[in-house]
């Protein structure tokens, strides 16, 4: 069995999955307008290399926290449906590849697994490394339960979610697959027999050149 590991933020969807969770909590008044600005600027950190994942996370799920859960569900379900409409069908011929082939499929992404979650549905697949939070009372708290999925930490996120499935290491995989469009996963891309970047950020594709790493289009 190989092992194909995907990221969700612009590599599996064109669009940051934050955002548009922010922007459907605006669309149903959950959440002020201003806070799609506020979730911009932690965006604008990222692609700076300075973003604390710890505040973002807290940013983003802390006012679920006082929100009804059933209230909470049927606002996610929605959010669902509608993302379920902007997959691309190249990144839906991508995931089926790699399920038809046999490979153990996964995303991997630094995204909260409450906004992760409705994607990995929407691909069809059915094991998710993502952030996760803290629940209270069925809400999200606002703070990270364990590593975040992020940066050097998805290395062992990944190596924990095997090892609790009774898998294999990653390194004990005769192929391994991880798509990504960002140099923040250059440490779980750099554990794969098969690094693959989606439209990727300068700094990676800077990396794709020195090590002839192959380049694609999910769009």
């Amino acid at each position: 069995m190989n092992l194909a590991l995907f990221d969700l933020d612009h590599t599996l969807i064109g669009f940051d999955s934050g955002m548009a969770w922010t922007q459907h909590l605006v669309g149903v008044g959950a959440l002020d307008a201003a806070a799609e600005q506020r979730y911009l600027d932690f965006c604008h950190q990222y692609v700076a290399g300075t973003l604390d994942i710890h505040a973002m996370h807290r940013a983003v799920m802390t006012p679920l926290a006082a929100l009804e859960p059933a209230q909470l569900t049927q606002w996610r379900d929605e959010f669902a449906q509608a993302m379920a409409q902007r997959l691309s069908p190249a990144a839906r011929e991508l995931v089926a590849r790699h399920r038809d082939a046999g490979d153990l499929c996964a995303i991997v992404t630094a995204t909260s697994r409450w906004v992760a979650e409705p994607f990995a549905q929407a691909f069809g697949i059915a094991h998710l490394v993502a952030t996760e939070p803290v629940m209270i009372d069925g809400r999200p708290a606002g703070d990270i339960d364990g590593l975040p999925c992020y940066r050097e930490h998805k290395p062992t996120r990944v190596e924990a979610w095997l090892a609790a499935a009774g898998l294999p290491a990653l390194a004990a995989f005769d192929a391994s697959w991880f798509y990504s469009d960002s140099a923040s996963d250059l440490p779980l891309l750099q554990c794969v027999t098969n690094p693959v970047a989606v439209r990727p950020d300068p700094r990676l594709r800077e990396r794709c050149l020195e090590q002839g790493w192959p380049v694609i289009d999910l769009l």
